[in-house]
């Protein structure tokens, strides 16, 4: 079973054996395109260039995709890519974001979609292009996402899943199918959009779906996943369709039928800490080791992890970073620990807002590149209250992308099946410091620093 993953900065693909256990692995990487502030492009033959590299190095088997999520390709009538495409992470759409909002209503948007507009969603992109690029949009016949993009080039057909369908603004979540309505209400043409099919009928899902997936994450009353990559997640299964009324947090189609899941997303979480350790010149071994020596709270030093605007709980494009309370005392182990706890409150942030929607889990599975800290995993763990649980195989999205080609192919029968057989628990990080004070401290930060903007 091979996994196909079309990330942000690269392809990755794994094959597995029956047991779940991989077998081989491959990564190509390449270029983000930033050609005015705020913006975010790429090239989708770079996808495909990478996925023929990465393919070409692995054994041959059903193949499953997943993908970085709404990202918007446009094609011609003959199947060309007509600019490159806008990325989940550009942000050039405010005021498109509020035309939607104000055609559809922002009520009945959150109603249909589980969302309200956001500047990375793929309906936003398609309204820009109209207002910027007329003779580009014009030409448009057909529009994709990323992994879709790759999905074409293999098999030549044009198929969405339900997950990823569900990040576009344009899908019916509820009842799992484009929203004639939205569509309408935009002007935009439902025969551009591809195919919607179930993610086990199409071997594929949107990012965060696949990395749940592939941690386990089947339905409600489980545990949730816990996502520590250059974003944060906090994603619960739902028992159904339910968005938040303010749509605080994501509620989308899961990769298993029948199946919605809520998630919070910001948007800095191993980001921040990337950030700070560039900022340093320091080594990430080194900084765990320097923040282990401060005690919880730092002293009083908290850090609100902005950096790059923020989705949840604040949907707020123009939020920005900043350390709060420091003193004579503080060096950069404080700097360190204060930046693992602000993330750690932020994923606290989302965490909230699921229980809000009755989610009542009691363990986190654990994923991305924050999670081979140790010292982070026990702050998450305290800053939560949940026992994290890592398992055996930590290849995140592409790994559940496996999962469905094996379901796909008739190797497992369901998702479920999939997950029994193959996804175990490597080892468990209990919660150990009390850090309620500190996290409603941090929750006044927000406010206050939005008070101070230029």
């Amino acid at each position: 079973m091979i996994g196909l993953d079309i990330g942000t900065t690269s392809a990755k693909a794994i094959a597995l054996d029956r047991e779940g256990s991989v077998i081989a692995t491959a990564t190509e990487e390449y270029p983000l395109s930033t050609p005015q502030p705020g913006w975010a492009e790429q090239d989708p033959e770079l996808w495909w260039q990478a996925a023929q590299r990465c393919l070409s190095r692995l054994p041959d088997g059903p193949i499953g995709l997943s993908g970085q999520m709404h990202g918007l390709v446009v094609l011609d009538e003959h199947g060309e890519v007509l600019r490159p495409a806008i990325l989940w992470n550009d942000q050039r759409t405010g005021a498109e974001c509020s035309e939607i909002e104000r055609r559809v209503g922002l009520d009945r948007l959150i109603e249909l979609t589980g969302n309200r507009a956001l500047t990375g969603f793929t309906a936003p992109k398609l309204l820009w292009l109209r207002n910027h690029e007329p003779d580009t949009y014009a030409r448009i016949r057909h529009v994709l996402l990323p992994k879709d993009y790759v999905r074409f080039r293999l098999t030549g057909e044009l198929l969405i899943d339900a997950s990823d369908a569900s990040g576009t603004l344009l899908f019916d979540v509820a009842n799992r199918r484009w929203s004639e309505e939205v569509c309408a209400a935009l002007e935009l043409p439902l025969e551009w959009l591809p195919e919607a099919r179930e993610s086990t009928d199409v071997a594929s899902a949107g990012d965060q779906a696949a990395a749940a997936l592939g941690v386990g994450i089947v339905g409600p009353g489980g545990p949730l996943s816990v996502v520590l990559g250059t974003s944060g997640v906090v994603f619960a299964a739902l028992p159904g369709y339910q968005p938040d009324a303010q749509a605080r947090v994501h509620v989308f189609c899961h990769a298993v039928p029948d199946t919605w899941h809520a998630m919070g997303v910001m948007l800095s979480a191993a980001g921040s800490f990337a950030w700070l350790r560039h900022a340093l010149g320091a080594e990430y071994g080194a900084l765990d080791v320097e923040a282990e020596r401060w005690q919880p709270g730092v002293e009083g030093l908290l850090f609100a992890p902005y950096l790059a605007g923020e989705r949840t709980p604040h949907a707020d494009p123009d939020a920005r970073g900043a350390f709060v309370g420091l003193s004579l005392r503080h060096d950069r182990g404080a700097l360190a620990r204060a930046v693992l706890e602000g993330v750690a409150f932020g994923l606290r942030d989302s965490l909230e807002l699921l229980r809000e929607l009755g989610v009542d889990a009691t363990a986190g599975r654990v994923s991305g590149g924050g999670a081979r800290s140790e010292l982070w995993l026990r702050i998450v763990a305290s800053v939560l209250q949940l026992t994290l649980e890592r398992t055996a195989v930590e290849e995140g999205s592409a790994y559940g992308a496996a999962l469905l080609a094996g379901v796909r192919a008739g190797t497992f029968t369901d998702p479920a099946d999939a997950v029994a057989q193959c996804v175990r628990v490597r080892d468990r990080v209990e919660p150990e410091w009390d850090y309620e004070d500190a996290y409603q401290r941090f929750r006044s930060l927000y406010p206050a620093l939005k008070g101070l903007r230029v």
